[in-house]
């Protein structure tokens, strides 16, 4: 290569770094699911051009017309951006070629192997390999395995003849999203930043620096994929040992909420999780099994996350069995029982139903003849299988006709102490019932 080769490459990096700081570069998002588009409009806000890209046309329109579909995301602020022209979205990746940074945000779902499934990303990096260019940061969010990075996209890369480190730029940045959650937000979730080299470090981390107050860098970009895992591992792991504490304090006749609200007034050394239908959303119940993948294939069999996903997914049908048991010691078989379900996201007050218990006790109680109808303000209409529900609402009339209503997900917006009043028999998988011991005697808890 020659001086002046070495020299322009050199000032690639000088150049992004002047962009970012002075917040005038122009990012390509790729993904407009709730990582991307939260992620679009904390960056337009902070003064950068955006593009967002997917593949759904209803969401690009959406987005264009300024209307959120994101829980987290304040329509006022979308609207705002795409009137200033700060924050447009299309279905092509042309524009990728403008684009100073550009930030993968596709969904990592899991094959019925149970093995990773990194389609969505491999064909967002085939249409934007195209559109590339010298003097580029790419900055992977996307939940994956620890070398998805390097091992994937640095030698697709490669192959286009760029220079990792020198002519462009390769990260990799888990995503923090919690949906709902109104007291962490983009800017104050610390941002953790792994690039291939120093350089795409600092790089990236003077990019999120933008957005958020707390940039943590790593060493690598497999650090950075590690560490979501295991952020997700803990939690799997320990909603599983509150789970089955549920199951054998009900063999010994101890109520194990009381036992986790005792224990919680411990000030070190514990800290409260609790028993539930079961884990939901993409993270808890598929990301553990990105790291037990690479793992395996390395010769390590890592046991806990594998008996925490056996016990997590065990409870639905859990609940199920609650349910059955409650009907026929009141003398009422499932079969033709009328069973309403209260809350099917995956979590309280958001209005994702992705891997939601929710789907799989209504399809459980349906299989065993059941007439299944459900209440949730977030999903209008659901369907389950070939089930086609319509929701339902939350009145006097609507909790006494059915034979036992099941909550499953605990929406602030529900009035339990009507639900606790009206309905006939409650299987309370969430111990939103708990306050009111009146009416303990039709109540079945966890």
């Amino acid at each position: 290569m020659s001086p002046l080769e070495t020299a322009e490459r050199s000032d690639h990096a000088a150049r992004l770094r002047a962009r970012l700081e002075g917040a005038s570069a122009q990012v390509a998002v790729i993904g407009l699911g709730y990582v991307g588009l939260s992620l679009a409009v904390a960056l337009g806000r902070a003064g950068f051009t955006v593009r967002g890209i997917d593949v759904d046309l209803e969401r690009v329109s959406l987005v264009n017309a300024g209307r959120s579909y994101v829980i987290d995301v304040a329509e006022d602020h979308l609207r705002a951006l795409v009137a200033a022209g700060r924050l447009s979205a299309g279905t092509t990746f042309e524009r990728v070629n403008e684009a100073d940074v550009v930030v993968i945000c596709v969904p990592t779902p899991l094959r019925k192997s149970k093995e990773p499934d990194i389609s969505f990303i491999l064909s967002a990096l085939e249409s934007l390999l195209p559109w590339l260019r010298p003097g580029q940061l790419l900055v992977l969010e996307s939940t994956t395995y620890p070398g998805t990075t390097e091992e994937v996209l640095q030698p697709s890369l490669e192959a286009k003849g760029f220079t990792i480190g020198r002519d462009f730029f390769l990260a990799f940045s888990p995503e923090r999203v919690d949906p709902g959650n109104e007291q962490f937000t983009t800017w104050n979730i610390p941002k953790v930043v792994g690039g291939v080299t120093p350089t795409c470090t600092e790089l990236a981390a003077i990019f999120y620096g933008k957005v958020a107050r707390q940039v943590h860098r790593v060493s690598s970009p497999r650090v950075a994929e590690a560490t979501k895992l295991l952020e997700n591992v803990f939690r799997s792991v320990n909603i599983a040992l509150a789970n089955e504490l549920a199951l054998a304090c009900r063999a010994i006749n101890v109520d194990p909420w009381e036992v986790v609200r005792a224990a919680a007034t411990k000030p070190f050394g514990f800290m409260p999780f609790y028993p539930g239908p079961g884990t939901g959303g993409h993270c808890i119940p598929l990301d553990p099994l990105y790291l037990s993948w690479k793992v395996r294939l390395n010769g390590f069999e890592m046991r806990f996350i594998a008996l925490a996903d056996e016990i997590n997914r065990a409870m639905p049908r859990h609940v199920v069995s609650m349910t059955t048991d409650a009907l026929n010691n009141r003398g009422r078989c499932v079969r033709n029982a009328c069973i309403l379900v209260l809350g099917v996201t995956y979590k309280r007050d958001v209005n994702d139903v992705r891997e939601s218990p929710a789907l799989e006790i209504l399809r459980l109680l349906a299989d065993k003849g059941a007439r299944v109808r459900y209440a949730d303000p977030f999903v209008p209409e659901l369907s389950v299988g070939e089930l086609k529900l319509v929701a339902l609402p939350v009145t006097p009339s609507v909790l006494a006709d059915a034979d036992c209503v099941v909550i499953v997900t605990n929406h602030c917006g529900f009035d339990y102490a009507m639900v606790a009043r009206e309905a006939r028999l409650v299987v309370d998988a969430r111990n939103a019932l708990g306050g009111f011991p009146d009416h303990r005697e039709k109540i079945v808890t966890l």
